[in-house]
């Protein structure tokens, strides 16, 4: 008995012809219709997407190409502004260098100008002591020479002529 409604029972999962026939043909009629109706929007719509897809990558490489270009003009500004930066420092520092070479120049010849205006000054200076001295020897000899002789030498000419013996006199002494 087993058997048998072991096989029956396997019967009631199995379909009849007909239902299979008639579940074919609808299944037929609903494939036919998907495929009239829905596909092409279907399509419609994926082709789409697809073309945007497509485009955007179109877009992206064309942004990549834009991108690298600019990066490259960028690098290309960026080391003729190394270059140049380059070129100003050294310039700046030719320029600080002839800058300090002509201070120099200036303060050494301020240096000699005002060596030789001292030294002029201490000339005039020593002129100047010269005569004043000169005169006060002169006077001195004259006074002196007055006790020595016990006169007083009253001509002009004849003290001239003293002090500048006298003086004379000193000045080999010195040499």
């Amino acid at each position: 008995m087993m058997t048998i409604a072991a096989s029956d029972g396997l019967k009631l999962f199995i379909p009849q012809v007909y239902d299979i026939v008639w579940s074919l043909i609808i299944l037929v009629i609903v494939a036919l219709f998907f495929y009239k109706f829905f596909m092409p929007k279907f399509n419609a719509i994926f082709d789409e997407r697809a073309a945007k897809i497509e485009g955007n990558i179109a877009k992206a490489e064309q942004a990549k190409k834009d991108a690298d270009a600019a990066k490259q003009k960028y690098e290309s500004q960026l080391s003729n502004a190394r270059v140049e930066a380059s070129k100003i420092r050294d310039d700046a520092r030719a320029e600080a260098s002839h800058i300090i070479a002509d201070a120099r120049s200036r303060a050494e010849s301020d240096a000699a100008q005002i060596t030789a205006n001292a030294q002029r000054s201490i000339e005039s200076q020593h002129q100047q002591a010269m005569v004043s001295l000169k005169g006060e020897v002169g006077a001195l000899a004259t006074a002196l020479a007055g006790k020595i002789l016990g006169a007083k030498l009253e001509d002009e000419k004849v003290q001239s002529s003293m002090i500048d013996q006298l003086i004379d006199g000193m000045g080999s002494d010195k040499k």
